[in-house]
């Protein structure tokens, strides 16, 4: 049993110097020896690890997408006395990584994301990411809903999955335009904080 949390330790080590070297050099940037260096092991140490450089890339993106996950349920479960609405909110804000700290893993991310357009094996990863934050979102609404339904006469019943989807998208859309500099972390916060106060109203039945 040591052995095994030992070789994870290793395998997380070095994801976390992929993600590095990726945020100065781009994925292009990134070789076997580099990271071995980064994270402080032999080569063969990487390589018994990882066979390959786009298993261990396969790894580390999957890393990263858990660490955003994570960050969320840990938040969610140290405030269990938060609204439905704002526990929506700071997912949402939490998974565009707008905030500076967080600057880095976005860059990461994005360069992940342009690279899966041409690697089947990158893009399958990265689904199985965004299906659990999908997942994520799609349960914090369901909980919205139940918590404020609409009364008589309010509008129609909102479907948890497709409104997850669209602030899924504007969450991972915002992370864009904040990274290039056409929004500033601000702005892109003051558009999630819109979308999610009109889904709250949908989901209470106080739209107009």
């Amino acid at each position: 049993m040591p052995r095994q949390v030992d070789h994870e330790s290793r395998r997380r080590r070095i994801a976390e110097a992929v993600c590095g070297l990726a945020d100065e050099r781009g994925l292009e940037g990134v070789t076997l020896r580099d990271v071995a260096d980064r994270a402080q092991v032999s080569m063969g140490a990487v390589q018994r690890c990882f066979g390959s450089k786009e298993e261990m890339l396969l790894f580390a993106v999957g890393h990263i997408g858990e660490r955003i996950t994570e960050r969320v349920r840990t938040r969610l479960k140290g405030s269990p006395s938060q609204s439905a609405a704002t526990a929506l909110g700071y997912a949402a804000t939490e998974i565009a990584l707008l905030r500076r700290d967080h600057r880095a893993e976005a860059r990461v991310w994005l360069a992940f994301v342009a690279q899966a357009a041409v690697s089947a094996p990158l893009a399958t990863t990265l689904r199985i990411s965004y299906a659990a934050l999908q997942d994520l979102f799609a349960h914090l609404i369901a909980e919205a809903a139940e918590s404020d339904p609409p009364g008589d006469g309010g509008s129609a019943p909102v479907d948890p999955q497709q409104e997850a989807r669209a602030l899924l998208a504007l969450a991972d859309g915002l992370t864009t335009h904040v990274l290039i500099g056409h929004l500033t972390a601000e702005n892109a916060a003051d558009v999630l904080d819109a979308h999610v106060a009109g889904l709250w109203k949908r989901l209470s039945g106080t739209a107009t």
